[in-house]
């Protein structure tokens, strides 16, 4: 009934009337597409931030904020994540940052598709140019001098834990077709 009414509305309309209300519809479509997107993005930002909230008072240690962001699909440079953690600690670092902080910078930060992972077949690429004799594998000393010694430097800790994810227990080797299936992220959301 109401759409009938609609149409007949519509068909009363001079030409110019007629694009005039499909075009106010088609932005409040809009509207509601954004508001949607953004309030399906703020709960993923809620429920990894929540994971590491341990007291459930809408903090977390400053320390997590570089998992969080990982676990939100982006992957910023240590210098680009030292940039974010500065906006979002208050005027006294205590060590902790608060949600309604880390809300909007990170809402606009996954709106905008910043520090988005490289693609499998990019990473895949990388691997490839580590083995020339192309046996389709790194020994882990290898992948650990890469690691240590181009680029932004890993940490001990970190390169032992990707060791650990990486490192096939059988044949202890690095299959990187394998790794980079498992490391690739699925943004698919």
């Amino acid at each position: 009934m109401k759409y009938e009414q609609e149409e007949q509305v519509m068909s009363g309309l001079s030409g110019d009337a007629r694009r005039v209300k499909s075009l106010c519809f088609v932005k409040f479509a809009e509207i509601l597409l954004l508001e949607s997107i953004i309030t399906e993005t703020q709960k993923r930002i809620s429920n990894a931030f929540d994971v590491f909230d341990h007291e459930c008072n809408k903090t977390v240690d400053v320390r997590e904020i570089g998992t969080i962001i990982l676990s939100l699909g982006c992957f910023p440079s240590e210098a680009e994540l030292h940039d974010i953690i500065a906006e979002l600690e208050d005027e006294e670092p205590a060590g902790f940052v608060r949600y309604e902080k880390f809300l909007p910078t990170m809402t606009k930060i996954l709106l905008e598709h910043k520090f988005r992972p490289i693609t499998e077949d990019l990473l895949l690429q990388a691997f490839k140019v580590l083995d020339p004799q192309k046996n389709g594998h790194l020994e882990p000393e290898e992948l650990t001098k890469y690691l240590t010694q181009e680029g932004e430097s890993f940490t001990q800790e970190e390169i032992d834990e990707m060791l650990s994810a990486a490192v096939d227990p059988d044949k202890n080797v690095i299959l990187y077709k394998d790794f980079v299936s498992m490391m690739t992220f699925d943004d698919t959301r």
